[in-house]
């Protein structure tokens, strides 16, 4: 045979690589006839059989009974035919059994570059089935190695990699370390589906609380938005479709608990928690806080606004190196200029300023038009 125990290699294969079955059967066939056609001519009709119950693989060779053979590969005369079946006629068309030993090492390690090929083909378009509806989920595995600063993580049947910029800052692991990461996407290629993880994207924050706060999994609460600089500081707004739940005290949890959980997972990330709110000027003020705004001044055109505040909570709407009105900005979409009440009192002024400059302009322009229509006037009069 030119297989041994073709059989137990399928079982294995199927179950290691999670590969159908028929797939690792149909390639075994393919293989095998490609050997078959090396041997015994490429135009050769050949048809390969495989029992499942026994393992066993027959292959045969088809040719037509005619009484002057023209094309040995694919006709043999009527007497070669009674050899085979003693009632065959001209015309008929004979299965002939081929004993593959016949084959010989060339075809037989043809077959095998076949199978070796076509397995990895198999195995590659089965991580890519098994992982494109894992897309946008968290999964776990085990640290494989570290190849270049990214981090190869083993998920049982395939391997996945997490970048380097898609790593917290200040993690370290090291080889059997348990991971936990977002699925960010699945990379059908040439050498092999890859699978990309990330432990920095917002969306990985997302499904942790969906993980965690079972009002989220259930929709009753839904996070509208999510702003990370990860491993430092996130913002999350949430909203109910339930009145009698409060969708931030439901994220938090009994004494911080749900929270904090995930906190741990992201290495003490904090995290705000915020009311979303459909009014955009309300919902800026609830991502600022805890600073107390004063006054909102919105720019549409341009998704902009102006926060004021007051001098006291300048600092704390800014955030230490402008994490929290960066956070902010991200989390609702819109440009945030913060300033402090007296900063805002001195734009006025200076905005008033180059207005009444403008009118004043206008003005001028005005009487020089004056002018030149009196001089026009003056010079278009009639003689006397």
């Amino acid at each position: 045979m030119l297989i041994t125990d073709v059989k137990r290699v399928i079982e294995q294969v199927s179950r290691e690589k999670g590969i159908n079955k028929e797939v690792l059967i149909s390639t075994i066939k393919e293989a095998i006839e490609s050997a078959a056609k090396k041997k015994l001519g490429s135009r050769a009709d050949i048809e390969v059989h495989y029992d499942e119950k026994s393992g066993e693989v027959e292959v045969f060779q088809f040719k037509e009974v005619v009484s002057v053979v023209q094309d040995p590969e694919v006709e043999l005369t009527i007497e070669d035919g009674l050899k085979y079946d003693p009632e065959c006629e001209a015309g008929d068309s004979l299965g002939i059994k081929v004993d593959t030993s016949l084959f010989g090492r060339i075809a037989a390690q043809s077959a095998k570059q076949v199978i070796i090929q076509k397995m990895k083909e198999a195995e590659r378009n089965a991580v890519y089935d098994n992982f494109i509806n894992k897309k946008g989920e968290i999964i776990n595995g085990i640290v494989q190695r570290i190849d270049r600063g990214n981090i190869i993580v083993n998920l049982g049947q395939a391997e996945a990699v997490l970048p380097l910029k898609e790593q917290m800052p200040r993690e370290n692991y090291k080889r059997g370390d348990r991971i936990r990461a977002y699925v960010l996407d699945v990379l059908e290629e040439a050498r092999g589906s890859q699978i990309v993880l990330s432990r920095t994207n917002p969306e990985f924050l997302v499904k942790l609380f969906a993980a965690e706060v079972p009002e989220v999994a259930e929709s009753i609460v839904a996070i509208q938005g999510a702003a990370r600089e990860p491993g430092i500081r996130s913002k999350v707004a949430v909203t109910s479709s339930d009145s009698d739940v409060d969708p931030v005290g439901a994220c938090v949890g009994m004494k911080g608990n749900r929270v904090q959980s995930i906190v741990q997972e992201l290495k003490g990330e904090k995290i705000d928690i915020i009311q979303w709110n459909p009014d955009i000027a309300k919902f800026v003020c609830n991502a600022l806080a805890p600073a107390e705004i004063s006054k909102v001044v919105i720019d549409e055109d341009n998704k902009s606004m102006e926060i004021i505040v007051a001098d006291e909570f300048l600092s704390i709407a800014i955030g230490k190196n402008g994490q929290n009105v960066r956070l902010a900005c991200k989390l609702t979409g819109w440009h945030l200029d913060v300033m402090s009440k007296d900063e805002y009192s001195k734009k006025e002024l200076q905005r008033d300023a180059n207005e009444n400059s403008i009118d004043n302009d206008n003005s001028d322009d005005n009487i020089d038009d004056e002018v030149w229509a009196s001089e026009n006037s003056f010079n278009d009069s009639p003689a006397t």
